[in-house]
């Protein structure tokens, strides 16, 4: 039976203290409940401590969901370890329910024999109502194949925030930080970070301070002195390479990507952009860093933002803009108008559950086509994908670089799983960095706007301003060389062919393929974006089993690897793994006429790990049965 405890005892219990190699925890509650920000707490303790972490936020698309439903539960994931891991974990070793609702809608992902804790103060019949629930759960049987722990978390919250003199619904609101602290005895996490952000987060405002300090301490020590649990636990740190570490989310990363950037260019940056969720972030995180030479303008809509970052480029700036799908869908004539004109813009898509609003913020990866076509006229631009949330970092780097080798601009396809993900980011040297070349036109030779590299096919970047280079741009074609509007078919002919051939050349920057395995097999999993932790997780599983199967993770999504098709032809089957319904698969069948096998998800949720697994064995035992016969 459920070993159920709702009061505390005055003698504390001997417990004892084990060591695991990972765990899970999943907060949920309200969106009011203070979710998020205790997970990014039990995060931050943990890196500190350096264990290896994955998060994963899910919360409600509207911004006051209503309160004690299932639709309006707020989670916030998180996964530490003693080694490398790439997901933020499958199942729960503990949840956290503040609710009826939360726990309703996070309990079939808790392990068997996991921990449930539930603020027993909240499981009254009216709040079951709210949850649809015509009876109390923690009372009921479906609970026995778990260790439930029913505690007053807000009574005790209440009780012990007394002295702050805050009002009653003051007070309630510090019950996620009891909770917080119940999980810091229980997984053996220093107080001392979260006693120092509070410090710095409420100076101004001391009674709050003075609760939220009081009630994580509550919660620890009630944990510790009650005869609640008879064990805790311990994560050792990971053996992770030496350096200098911190906890990025992708939107974090994203901005220091553009920051990093334009330092080392030596060029100044406008981001344009719009607020749109999952994206507002990047441009939240921009703002803060003027000091850098980065200006940011929130623009009145998406067209408009788009529209200020084309005139930055025109003006020598380094420029980027960053939305959501349905941003992206507004950009796309101006997207045209930056390739006829040749300037170089970086596009940020971090995409979101579709189509029309869908679900903006429950994560997806339906924007590839898109960002591949979705443009009249023979419009091609590099589409390039971060895999991780410090992976972000990186690519913001390599698309300026190949916006300003092939003067174009580059779409960069995030998603909101990585966006809000979280994961130690071991910070590099500012040597070792990439250092993007502008472009800009030669001394040495008359101007004509679109004379040409002859290694790149880019034209060159002429500002106003510079003598000698009075031109102009538009969207009419233009002729080669002189840049005058032309409607000749063989000139139209002979730019076209430029636009793409100049994209392509963009492979010989392309870093080599790598693949988790052998270069030929029975199976090759392919992904991209976000799934990277998940696949990646999957395959090396089977590989411990002995099967036959490797993963390919593609970060240029266009143009594609000229490695790509003698790889795909290494192996007997080639299943390609996304969530959406097989976008990059109808891509590689119609590129390489490859029988590419798609395995798609749509539910806005990041795969999972045993999911993948019983699929990829599903497939390899066709493949053994194939042979046989």
């Amino acid at each position: 039976m459920s070993d159920t405890v709702s009061m505390p005892l005055q003698v504390q219990p001997t417990v004892s203290r084990q060591l695991k190699n990972v765990v899970v925890v999943h907060f949920a509650g309200d969106s009011g409940d203070g979710m998020q920000l205790v997970g990014h707490q039990l995060t931050e303790a943990s890196a500190i401590l350096g264990n290896d972490i994955q998060t994963f936020s899910d919360f409600p698309a509207e911004i006051r969901a209503p309160a004690g439903t299932i639709p309006g539960v707020s989670g916030f994931q998180m996964c530490f370890a003693n080694h490398d891991i790439h997901t933020p974990g499958d199942a729960y070793d503990t949840l956290v329910a503040m609710n009826p609702a939360a726990l309703i809608a996070s309990l079939s992902k808790v392990k068997p024999n996991g921990i449930v804790i539930v603020d027993g103060d909240k499981f009254t019949l009216k709040e079951c109502n709210k949850a649809k629930l015509a009876y109390n759960p923690i009372e009921g049987g479906e609970l026995a194949g778990y260790r439930l722990y029913s505690v007053p978390i807000t009574q005790l919250s209440l009780n012990a925030v007394e002295s702050a003199g805050l009002s009653r619904a003051q007070a309630r609101k510090a019950k996620n930080f009891f909770a917080l602290g119940v999980i810091y005895w229980l997984y053996d996490r220093p107080l001392q970070h979260t006693l120092t952000w509070l410090e710095q987060k409420f100076k101004s405002k001391p009674e709050l301070l003075e609760a939220n300090r009081l009630a994580l301490k509550a919660g620890y020590n009630y944990a510790m002195t009650a005869e609640l649990f008879t064990e805790h636990y311990r994560v050792q740190p990971a053996k992770l390479p030496a350096g200098v570490y911190r906890q990025i989310t992708g939107n974090e990363a994203l901005a220091l990507g553009i920051v990093a950037s334009g330092y080392q260019a030596q060029t100044p940056v406008l981001m344009a952009g719009y607020p749109i969720t999952p994206a507002s972030d990047v441009l939240h995180q921009l703002s803060k860093w003027r000091e850098y030479g980065i200006q940011t303008f929130q623009a009145e809509d998406e067209m408009a933002a788009i529209g200020a970052a084309i005139g930055a480029a025109y003006g020598g700036r380094l420029a980027v803009t960053c939305t959501s799908g349905p941003g992206l869908d507004l950009k796309g004539e101006m997207i045209g108008l930056a390739v006829m004109t040749e300037l170089p813009l970086v596009i940020v898509d971090v995409q979101r559950a579709g189509p029309s609003t869908g679900m903006p913020t429950k994560t997806e990866q339906a924007d590839l086509l898109l960002a591949l076509y979705g443009r009249h006229g023979e419009c091609p631009v590099p589409v390039l994908a971060p895999k991780t949330p410090s992976d972000c970092f990186s690519v913001m780097l390599e698309a300026f670089e190949f916006a300003l080798t092939a003067m174009t601009p580059v779409i960069v396809l995030s998603d909101g799983y990585l966006a809000n993900g979280a994961e130690p980011w071991r910070v590099p040297e500012l040597q070792d960095l990439p250092k993007p070349k502008c472009k800009f036109v030669p001394t040495d030779v008359p101007y004509k706007p679109y004379s040409r590299d002859k290694e790149t096919l880019a034209r060159h970047w002429a500002v106003p301003g510079m003598p000698g280079c009075m031109h102009r741009l538009g969207g009419l074609e233009k002729e080669n060389i002189t840049g005058n509007i032309s409607y000749d078919p063989a000139n139209h002919q002979l730019m076209t062919n430029l636009r793409r051939d100049k994209i392509m050349r963009l492979q010989q920057k392309m870093a080599p393929l790598d693949v988790t395995g052998q270069k030929q097999g029975d199976l090759l999993v392919i992904g991209w974006g976000g799934t990277f932790g998940s696949i990646q997780s999957a395959v090396l599983a089977c590989q411990e089993e002995g099967l036959s199967i490797s993963h390919l993770h593609l970060r240029y999504l266009w143009p594609l690897s000229a490695q790509l098709p003698a790889l795909l032809k290494a192996f007997k089957r080639v299943v390609v793994a996304e969530l959406n319904q097989g976008q990059l698969c109808r891509v590689l069948r119609s590129e390489y006429l490859i029988d590419a096998q798609s395995l798609s998800q749509v539910s806005g949720k990041p795969f999972s790990v045993t999911d993948l697994m019983e699929q990829f064995k599903t497939i390899l035992e066709v493949e053994l049965s194939d042979c046989s016969a």
